[in-house]
């Protein structure tokens, strides 16, 4: 079914969201929509980030935007073109424009927002033509996981 160069790419990606989930966890407990990023450059993760929108009263302390902001200051540089995003929802069109601008190369997300998602589902921002860069896409990694943690969140809200 897969090649070995397949299995050990598939591998490194679910290592690497694995980790973007346990930040999704903690903001979970936080009672923050429970997404969380990281950010990859050389097999290593220069950024972390969790939704930390109710704590710091921002509507754009998404994920991705604080992992992107952390990558950028580890690298001491505005872009991000060798490094991959892990985050486990779909990026919105806000993220996905901080995607494009900050050149990343890829981005790895387990669920897809087909409300409000930027990759591809409602929105396809990160391979607009009209855009200066373009960005690899691969989705479904640790995609029940991932869905499993906002739907339990959402569920709670409503009780």
């Amino acid at each position: 079914m897969f090649n070995e160069n397949q299995r050990l790419t598939k591998n490194l990606h679910e290592k690497f969201m694995f980790q973007a989930f346990k930040l999704a966890e903690k903001a979970y407990s936080e009672k923050e929509v429970p997404v969380g990023a990281v950010v990859v450059h050389e097999n290593r993760i220069i950024g972390k980030g969790y939704n930390q929108v109710e704590l710091l009263n921002d509507p754009t302390a998404h994920a991705e935007m604080l992992a992107i902001t952390a990558a950028c200051a580890n690298l001491e540089q505005k872009y991000l073109q060798n490094c991959t995003l892990y985050v486990t929802l779909e990026p919105c069109p806000m993220c996905s424009g901080a995607i494009v601008w900050s050149k990343l190369k890829r981005v790895v997300f387990g669920a897809m927002d087909e409300k409000a998602g930027g990759c591809g589902s409602r929105f396809n921002i990160t391979a607009n033509n009209s855009l200066n860069h373009r960005v690899e896409i691969i989705q479904g990694i640790m995609e029940a996981d991932c869905q499993h943690l906002l739907k339990q969140f959402f569920d709670s809200k409503r009780d």
